[in-house]
């Protein structure tokens, strides 16, 4: 009895030590599995790098909840965009196959965000099986990740180890990791929309001042293509522009993988991914360009590329090319963050361009006016100096008796005159270029009548021109000059029987003057010749008026005709 007695305690307190044992081993393991998760937040916590988080997320569940395999699939509308995992090799993903397609039991999970646990996922009503080479799965648990109020993900545990099933406390343990996966994802898609803002402003400052030095166009376009690879991770940057009326585009600008293949391509723009963007007016893009229904002209069929982005660059509502950027075959999708910013970058493309066209037009006008300039300088200087310089050889002849002398002078007088007449045609060659631009001014008119007059007087006569002829004149009054001065010119070489004359076409005071003095024989006494009523008449017209009389106050020789009329609009009646 006694020692039925003392067994029963004895009995009883080993059960109860094995009973607190039990708990303390509990609370152990309830105290390590708390700390490992605490852990495995400030691991997932403490990461930037959003690739990074996404990986040690899915590697601290797998550990927490004691799972053989894992994987975090992240969610674009309604299919994984990108799925990483965990316990199962490159080699063994390799011979699975491509990514799953978010169908079956991972297809449930994306429709019904909410956690999931299932004894065995082959008798569950949405399993689909597996593809060949696939592992043996049983039990499964699965967890939404929500950024915000945005679901992000999920991650994905099957096969607890030692054949058990997964129980509440896994449940309860993966949903604290997936709140704090949730508030990491954030912070580092906010990180990276800072980092990546600030490289697009230092991009954008490097093109500024490419374009405020003047640079080149095709070294702007490759540095646009170059910034913009870099900072969304492209392996492939091209710029085309449209060609002939805009139904076709040339790759002008390649960076990257096969570029050389590209570089120079001309593609229709209907049937390509670029035309499509342009289009569209923005941006476009496409997680798998080779299987794009878009895309329906080749080559290239971008072989080796997976997702692509094209944006028109538009400048004014016009679009002068497209920046298409691509990855490789596999690669992650382009995200709008990662887009958004491409339409303005794309814009500093249409920007350089644009500058590039004004420099040259810019740099054309300057050349044109200075051409311009030198030949006035040439006509209103040069030629004036040699026409004096030959009048005055002319008029020094009487003094010489020496025929050697005099002979000399009058060669020195027709090298003066082939001169002239080299510098007329440089003057003609400088302004030839403005032809195709406007219609030949009056210097210039008046300039060639001269010229062509020299032929029939035998001598070319010395030419004065003053003020703002080709602005003040007006075209009409432009058209009566020329028909004057021709006049003028003509009557010298039939009537006056002079060596040497004087043109002036002066403009000042709002009003022409065109003066022609001879040294011929002047007018006969009582001769009113046809040609000159047809002067008078043209400047009456004009509201101006004509004289015609002797060279100088003395009268002893010569002839001066004088043809003025006023610029005013109101006079031209």
């Amino acid at each position: 009895m006694g020692e039925g007695s003392g067994g029963l305690p004895r009995l009883q307190l080993d059960e109860l030590l094995e009973e607190l044992q039990v708990r303390i081993d509990a609370v152990r393991g309830t105290r390590d599995r708390v700390h490992d998760l605490l852990e495995a937040v400030l691991s997932v916590g403490g990461e930037l790098d959003l690739a990074q988080v996404l990986r040690r997320i899915v590697e601290a569940a797998v550990v927490l909840v004691d799972a053989e395999y894992g994987a975090l699939g992240v969610i674009e509308g309604t299919r994984l965009s990108q799925f990483l995992t965990s316990g199962i090799s490159a080699g063994k993903a390799e011979a699975i196959g491509p990514l799953p397609s978010g169908h079956g039991i991972l297809g449930e999970l994306i429709r019904h965000p909410e956690p999931l646990r299932i004894t065995d996922i082959s008798q569950h009503p949405a399993s689909h099986g597996f593809p060949p080479d696939h592992p043996p799965m049983h039990s499964f648990l699965g967890m939404p990740i929500r950024v915000r109020e945005e679901v992000f993900g999920n991650i994905y545990l099957t096969e607890k180890r030692g054949g058990a099933e997964f129980d509440g406390e896994d449940e309860t343990v993966l949903r604290t990791l997936a709140v704090a996966a949730g508030v990491a994802i954030e912070n580092a898609r906010l990180y990276k929309a800072a980092r990546d803002r600030q490289r697009w402003l230092e991009a954008n400052a490097a093109i500024v001042r490419d374009l405020l030095s003047g640079a080149d166009q095709e070294a702007i376009l490759r540095g646009i293509v170059e910034h913009a690879s870099r900072i969304v991770d492209a392996d492939l940057g091209v710029i085309a522009l449209p060609v002939g009326e805009g139904t076709d585009l040339r790759m002008v600008i390649a960076v990257g993988v096969d570029a050389e293949d590209h570089r120079g391509l001309v593609l229709p723009a209907e049937g390509s991914f670029m035309g499509a963007a342009l289009a569209a007016g923005g941006s476009i893009t496409t997680s798998e360009i080779q299987k794009d229904p878009r895309v329906t002209v080749g080559p290239p069929r971008w072989n080796g590329l997976g997702p692509v982005v094209a944006v028109p660059m538009l400048a004014e509502d016009r679009a002068r090319g497209v920046l298409l950027l691509g990855r490789a075959e596999r690669a992650l999708p382009f995200t709008e963050d990662e887009t958004a910013p491409l339409a303005a970058f794309a814009g500093q493309a249409s920007l350089a361009m644009e500058l590039a066209e004004r420099r040259r037009s810019a740099e054309q006008v300057a050349l044109l006016e200075d051409r311009d300039r030198i030949a006035r300088d040439l006509h209103d200087l040069a030629i004036q100096r040699l026409f004096a310089t030959g009048m005055t050889l002319q008029s020094s002849l009487r003094f010489i008796e020496h025929p050697e002398a005099n002979e000399r002078i009058m060669r020195a007088v027709d090298d003066l005159d082939e001169t002239i007449k080299i510098i007329r045609s440089t003057i003609f060659g400088l302004r030839a270029k403005e032809a195709d631009r406007k219609r030949l001014n009056l210097r210039t008119r008046v300039v060639t009548t001269v010229e062509a007059a020299a032929r029939t007087l035998g001598f070319t006569p010395s030419l004065r021109m003053e003020g703002l002829i080709d602005t003040d004149v007006p075209a009409a009054v432009a058209e009566d000059v020329v028909a004057v001065l021709e006049e003028a010119l003509s009557n010298v070489a039939r009537h006056a029987r002079a060596s040497a004359a004087e043109v002036s076409v002066a403009v000042a005071s709002g009003r022409l003057a065109l003066t022609v003095a001879d040294d011929g024989i002047g007018l006969p006494g009582q001769t009113r010749r046809s040609g000159l009523r047809n002067l008078a008449e043209r400047a009456a017209h004009r509201g101006g008026e004509f004289t015609a009389g002797p060279r100088d106050e003395a009268g002893t020789g010569g002839t001066r005709l004088v043809w003025r009329v006023p610029l005013a609009p109101a006079a031209d009646h």
